[in-house]
């Protein structure tokens, strides 16, 4: 657009805004023209925010719809692969090249569980729910208007709009980081040094390991980032003996009353609709200090992951760069 999260047409290199977090450059290369498609991998929003900030289209599809063969899992029971594009015709397009049962993947659905994308008339009228949780504070004023007269349109077109409740969903952000930092602690223990990636030794030869255990410390220590080192220290803490019960396993039960809340508002409406990001993009470096700040940015996203479900991130509005 004339004036995208991403930049504008006169500027589309606008370094000062971030462009998401984690498959931002998939979300960059199709803003900036440098590809017609890209693949973006969603554990909490990793695809749909970015896509968002960007002023692209960004889809994560149903958990098991598209093979996890040969991706580096992070969090595994929340991670699922999809498509970033210009248009929501092209992302059903790229969705029904890559979706599909894989035996190769344990986490891939049956072929007979898969739903069609495309089942659905195109001139159908949806009944949309709006969560009221997800129109409180802490929503930027100019992207709850942009929402807003999104609703409108929607409705001029006779969509019926219902608001709708998410009860569980003030809770969906700790449940959330609570089960995907145990995930990653366990995901990235295979980082030894020995079988399986880095090896300081070989990288540095003033780290050259005296046994064992130093050769662990040491790859570890000097292959690892501070965001890496502080989930696997979160995780490892939340999942260790003396506090499963009290985090791990209570974040797993109201995981389940999440998609509870989904179930119960599918019996009512077919679509639910809502803000993807809190705020539109901020400058760089501006939060990175602060990790409990980035973290909340996800608080939209991250339901639908903890259930499961399919979400689309689809261009609203347009905001002024500042």
């Amino acid at each position: 657009g004339e004036n995208s999260a991403f930049g504008s047409t006169k500027n589309p290199w606008n370094l000062s805004k971030v462009p998401g977090g984690s498959s931002s450059g998939s979300a960059v290369a199709v803003a900036a023209d440098m590809a017609v498609f890209s693949l973006g991998t969603d554990t909490g929003g990793s695809i749909r925010q970015p896509a968002s900030l960007c002023g692209v289209v960004g889809f994560k599809p149903t958990y098991g719809a598209v093979s996890r063969y040969g991706l580096f899992a992070m969090a595994s029971s929340l991670d699922q692969i999809g498509p970033i594009t210009k248009s929501v015709e092209d992302a059903q397009t790229m969705y029904e090249i890559i979706a599909g049962y894989d035996h190769r993947d344990s986490t891939s659905l049956n072929p007979n569980d898969q739903a069609s994308i495309s089942n659905q008339a195109p001139n159908s009228k949806f009944k949309i729910g709006i969560p009221k949780e997800y129109f409180t504070e802490g929503l930027d004023e100019g992207v709850r208007k942009v929402i807003e007269e999104a609703i409108e349109k929607i409705k001029a077109e006779g969509h019926e709009i219902v608001e709708i409740s998410l009860p569980h969903s003030e809770y969906a952000l700790a449940c959330y980081y609570i089960i995907m930092f145990v995930e990653i602690s366990s995901n990235l223990a295979r980082y030894d040094g020995i079988k399986y990636g880095l090896s300081a030794q070989s990288q540095n030869a003033n780290l050259k390991a005296q046994n064992l255990l130093e050769t662990y410390i040491k790859t570890r220590t000097e292959g690892f980032g501070d965001e890496a080192k502080r989930r696997i220290m979160l995780g490892s803490y939340t999942s260790s003996a003396g506090y499963v019960d009290q985090y791990y396993n209570q974040a797993q039960k109201v995981r389940a009353l999440i998609k509870k809340d989904f179930d119960e508002a599918f019996e009512q409406i077919d679509l639910i609709l809502g803000p993807v990001t809190p705020t539109t993009a901020f400058k760089i470096g501006e939060k990175i200090t602060d990790p409990l700040l980035m973290y909340l940015f996800d608080i939209y996203t991250i339901a639908v992951n903890l259930a499961g479900l399919p979400a689309i991130s689809i261009p609203a509005g347009l905001s002024q760069i500042l």
